[in-house]
């Protein structure tokens, strides 16, 4: 359960403010974060959004979010003889939680015997790649304590990152006798081709307590390719696996000592551009998921993207169009999804931010979808939606 926002939480945010007695020479202040929210102005029965099947890349979010919520992340820099070093306190607040601690850790950076590494305590976000328009990160190993070094050298312009964690949070602790120990590798820009970059993300979880199993692997590879077939066009192919406790995206998978492992695999392709007034995201997925416990599996697709067209340098026109479908025990459900928002914006490319939104989103689902969704959006047997809200979004 997270904890409530504390006066030694807003002392600790205060202090990143202040100058360290301490520190032979103190740096910048950085003060970053990112934000979503307004209202939903068309529901009468509480569904504001999250209207998808339960994939982890069925999640579309252009008027489909629903939710209001801000993340704040406060760094302090400092340098004391030849070392770098900050601190980092990001709090957060979604949807009429309490205040949460997304990070807080410590990175220190210029040991003489490897100056380009950086070493880091704490609970850090270790988001390696995402695909925007589904607000799913694909490659991702932090979120939990733990400490690691980023930015080892490995030549040919490749570099490594190494990450411990143990499954307790900030916030949140661990069921007792439940244990969970995760080991992260992280190999990132490694030259393929011309244009073309490899990432390699390595997994590897043990523990005691956990149900079913008490270890799990898994391995994450994405190939990103600019201009693809075309200048301005880039491509980033996904191909991953994961057993057990380990998810396919490099956390934790089901360390609550209830819940049993499952094994991944996923293949994505996503392309995205900016030609001019033209912009955009698109998501081809398929996944399937196992239940070690049960051998009950799921299958997911996705096929759909975002288009931005820019009128002008302050105003365009978002559109969002996705096709999911999940296979499993019972009969197949899909779920269709388009999304048309006028958009204001700071400027005229697809990634401009912040943006002022009025959007219109239509869905509709099959029988089995809602059957299979009936304590939320096919409550009662509906099978087809429409919302209105306004919403803005930024990140600074």
């Amino acid at each position: 359960m997270k904890h409530t926002f504390t006066l030694s939480a807003l002392a600790c945010a205060a202090g990143l403010c202040a100058s360290n007695a301490f520190a032979q020479d103190t740096g910048s202040f950085e003060f970053h974060g990112y934000s979503r929210g307004g209202p939903v102005l068309s529901t009468s029965d509480g569904i504001k959004g999250r209207l998808q099947l339960g994939g982890d890349l069925q999640g579309f979010r252009l008027g489909n979010e629903g939710d209001n919520g801000i993340e704040i992340d406060l760094i302090k820099n400092f340098k004391s003889d030849n070392i770098n070093w900050k601190i980092h306190y990001m709090p957060a607040k979604w949807n009429g939680g309490n205040v949460g601690t997304e990070q807080a850790f410590v990175e220190m950076g210029g040991f003489s015997f490897a100056p380009e590494a950086k070493f880091w305590v704490g609970q850090r976000r270790l988001r390696l790649q995402d695909v925007h328009i589904t607000d799913y990160i694909l490659l991702n190993y932090g979120d939990n304590q733990g400490a690691g070094v980023t930015d080892i050298a490995l030549g040919g312009g490749a570099k490594l990152g190494l990450g411990i964690f143990t499954g307790e949070k900030f916030d949140t602790a661990m069921k007792p006798g439940v244990e969970a120990t995760r080991f992260n590798a992280d190999i990132s820009d490694i030259n393929t081709n011309t244009d073309g970059k490899l990432r390699v993300l390595l997994t590897a979880v043990n523990g005691t307590g956990l149900a079913n199993s008490n270890s799990g692997g898994g391995v994450s590879m994405v190939h990103n390719q600019s201009n693809f077939v075309m200048p301005g066009l880039n491509n980033a192919l996904f191909l991953q696996t994961s057993t057990g406790h380990a998810r396919i995206d490099g956390e934790f998978e089901s360390i609550d000592g209830v819940n049993s492992g499952k094994q991944s695999t996923r293949i994505a392709d996503s392309l995205s551009w900016q030609m001019g007034p033209w912009g955009g995201q698109t998501l081809v997925s398929y996944q399937t998921n196992k239940d070690d416990a049960t051998g009950r599996e799921t299958k997911d697709t996705a096929i759909g993207g975002r288009v931005s067209y820019a009128f002008s340098k302050n105003f365009k026109l978002l559109v969002d169009g996705v096709t999911t479908t999940r296979t499993g025990a019972g009969a197949d459900q899909r779920l269709d999804k388009f999304t048309i928002a006028p958009t204001l914006s700071s400027g005229p490319n697809f990634y401009s931010r912040p943006e002022l939104r009025f959007y219109v989103t239509m869905a509709n689902w099959n029988d089995a979808a809602a059957v299979a969704n009936a304590g939320t959006f096919g409550a009662g047997g509906k099978t087809s939606r429409t919302i209105a809200g306004i919403q803005y979004e930024v990140w600074w």
